[in-house]
């Protein structure tokens, strides 16, 4: 049987090749290699969840996004058969935990998310602690560092990703101080790429309804 997942994101891979060359990855030690992980990162821009996919071949995810994205069908197939799942962000419902939390209990992938849901917020959402909980399963904190517009991904060699050490989340964990945790290895991990690296929105003026 063929695994769409792994050809759609080979391929993604061989075109971020070509036009962007080698992505830098710091930090592949914390890497888990023999246990399911939830991977949280800050959202920066509308690929760097295709940067950590492809950095973590042959690790397969599901990931959550706004239901606006399967108007196109054919786009929306493909999101399917890459892990994706759609969500309404603005009325989640259970399936938004339930689905994660089946997968990392009993499945094979791991799982993505953006605590703080949308490339324009720097708040840290609970949703990434509930599951983690729920599932039994610990945090791996990941950041990107690259171009924000992607006319700037022509620039052969300029992406990078950090993963940091595991963020364990016992059941009992208090969701203030994960959250804590996730904000600080964020900032370790951007320091570690670049330390005056700093984020900023290349598009401020959008609406949490209007982003990817």
């Amino acid at each position: 049987m063929i695994d769409m997942y792994t050809v759609i994101f080979r391929i993604i891979q061989v075109i971020r090749w070509l036009i962007n060359g080698k992505t830098h990855v710091y930090g592949q030690e914390n890497i888990p290699q023999d246990t399911q992980f939830i991977l949280v990162a800050p959202h920066r821009t509308w690929w760097d969840p295709l940067w950590f996919a492809m950095t973590l071949l042959p690790r397969q995810f599901i990931i959550m996004a706004k239901k606006e994205l399967y108007k196109n069908k054919a786009f929306g197939w493909a999101l399917k058969k890459i892990g994706v799942f759609p969500v309404d962000r603005n009325h989640p419902g259970p399936s938004a935990i339930k689905i994660p939390v089946k997968e990392l209990r009993s499945g094979t992938r791991n799982f993505m998310i953006f605590p703080s849901g949308s490339r324009h917020s720097s708040k840290l959402e609970g949703g990434a602690v509930l599951i983690a909980k729920m599932s039994g399963r610990s945090l791996l904190p990941v950041v990107y560092q690259g171009p924000l517009k992607f006319i700037g991904l022509f620039r052969r060699g300029s992406t990078s990703v950090a993963f940091g050490p595991l963020i364990p989340v016992p059941k009992k964990a208090d969701e203030k101080e994960i959250i804590i945790s996730m904000q600080k290895a964020f900032s370790d991990l951007d320091k570690k790429i670049n330390k005056n690296w700093v984020y900023i929105d290349p598009h401020p003026k959008r609406t949490n309804n209007n982003d990817k």
